[in-house]
């Protein structure tokens, strides 16, 4: 039975006293689908006073995720503009960095910025990639997470019959579970790496390899493993152990030939920077959908290309991701590739946006509708197992809650009382 909660009591946030232009796009609401289906996956969709709706999906907990925004982040954005992502981005941020940001939180602003870039793409007509200082390629070559332990080289050439030439795979992953990552004996690595030698023995080098280790392991072990693949010319090395410490990921950078990928686990350009300055950062590939959206994965492109490092969003999430992601690919010049499930793109995506992605020919090409360039399908938000949540009531931060305050002058809380009227919830 398909569950929609419609949220019409006072916001437990504090309430604003806000004049605005009658002329300006207001938001009017902000809604979330879920579908038991896929229980991972979150959509928000972000409706104005003129009837355009803007689009945004994160993975992981979802209902957590679901709380987070309707009860903290969406009242700062009811009432107000759309177009001011930047202001309502950092709004969002500070009351989560309150009490440390990470986790649901930013997974809630992340879905929230996508849903606002696509309204801002609708409003001025325009492709998103067109609105981040336009396009430097039209398409982006895609890569494969799709490397099984058995049948690896039959996938590999499958796939250089789509014209894609590279793949991820974990052969390391479910042997660390035993020694909680501390111990790997030479047998289980040389069983380790069956799919990659068979890779090599079918396809020579027209495949590129990626290993991804899931954060499994501890350095001693981590350089064993990059080492022992040196000699198949890997794409990179991703995830060995947990991103935790970058002086101790240098030692592994250090160790091994294969470029070193910090992967989706670190958040923000704060907690990406440290990984790209001291040079253990070869690769970045920030999620999209966990990091903070659209805005702070330009911010994290950006930071990287500095450093002349490329970036390789991740995914192995939902459709509105790859989206997402592909308008930065496609106006960034340190763009890479970008990951897909080959699986996914080919089966349940289809289920549920309109159009699905363009992949062909190994590549993901430019989308030219405006905003994200998709939307989802009409009759998902209506589906037996959907369940819809739909909030509109405004709130304010918390944290920064307008109103008088005794050590402020006349003139600075002229000031305040003027950025009430002109921002809302700051």
């Amino acid at each position: 039975m398909r569950d929609v909660l419609s949220i019409q009591h006072r916001s437990i946030l504090p309430q604003p006293n806000v004049s605005r232009r009658d002329t300006e796009m207001k938001i009017t609401k902000i809604e979330t689908v879920r579908v038991a289906e896929r229980p991972q996956v979150i959509w928000v969709q972000i409706s104005t006073d003129t009837g355009l709706v803007g689009l945004g999906e994160t993975w992981y907990a979802p209902t957590v995720v679901e709380a987070a925004i309707h009860d903290w982040f969406g009242p700062l954005l009811i009432g107000r503009d759309p177009g001011a992502i930047e202001r309502h981005w950092e709004a969002m941020f500070r009351l989560s960095d309150h009490a440390g940001y990470g986790g649901a939180e930013m997974r809630a602003i992340s879905a929230i910025d996508i849903a606002l870039w696509d309204l801002k793409g609708q409003v001025a007509g325009l492709p998103i990639y067109e609105l981040l200082g336009g396009a430097v390629r039209k398409k982006i070559r895609v890569y494969a997470t799709s490397m099984p332990y058995e049948g690896a080289a039959d996938v590999a050439r499958g796939l250089l019959d789509e014209g894609i030439m590279a793949m991820k795979g974990g052969p390391t992953i479910a042997l660390a579970t035993a020694s909680d990552g501390q111990f790997l004996s030479p047998n289980e690595l040389d069983m380790a790496l069956k799919p990659i030698r068979e890779i090599r023995e079918a396809v020579g080098m027209d495949m590129q390899i990626a290993n991804d280790a899931h954060g499994k392991w501890t350095l001693p072990v981590a350089i064993r493993i990059a080492q022992a693949m040196d000699e198949y010319e890997m794409m990179w090395q991703e995830d060995l152990m947990p991103l935790l410490n970058p002086e101790a990921l240098a030692r592994l950078q250090a160790a091994t030939k294969a470029p070193v990928c910090i992967s989706e686990r670190l958040l923000t350009r704060w907690q990406l920077r440290q990984f790209i300055e001291n040079g253990s950062a070869r690769i970045v590939m920030p999620d999209l959908i966990w990091t903070g959206g659209i805005s702070e994965t330009h911010k994290i492109a950006i930071l990287a290309s500095a450093h002349q490092v490329p970036f390789a969003p991740h995914d192995a999430t939902g459709p509105v991701n790859i989206f997402a992601c592909s308008h930065i690919c496609y106006s960034s010049p340190n763009a890479m590739m970008q990951e897909h499930v080959p699986d996914y793109f080919k089966g349940w995506y289809n289920d549920f946006v309109d159009p699905n992605l363009d992949i062909r020919d190994g590549y993901l090409h430019a989308p030219q509708e405006p905003g994200l360039g998709t939307r989802l399908k009409a009759g998902v938000r209506d589906r037996s197992d959907a369940s819809v949540r739909v909030s509109d009531p405004p709130g304010m931060s918390l944290i920064d809650a307008w109103g008088p305050a005794p050590q402020r002058t006349a003139e600075t809380q002229a000031r305040v009382d003027e950025m009430e009227i002109e921002r809302g919830p700051q």
